[in-house]
């Protein structure tokens, strides 16, 4: 299994979080930087679906 945080799935899925491993995450799997995302969530909130429209990053 792989111990890097930033291949582990976050705890909330639907919801992009910056809190420790989870933002590990969020910032690899959109492959933004952190002030990127924070960006993002101040603009157009937490939602998963609306930050990678905002960031023009689709999912899938």
């Amino acid at each position: 299994m792989n111990a890097d945080p930033a291949h582990r799935a976050p705890r909330d899925a639907t919801r992009v979080s910056l809190e420790q491993e989870d933002g590990r995450y969020w910032t690899a799997r959109f492959n933004a930087t952190r002030d990127e995302l924070e960006e993002a969530i101040d603009t157009v909130g937490d939602s998963v679906d609306a930050v990678a429209a905002y960031l023009n990053k689709p999912l899938g």
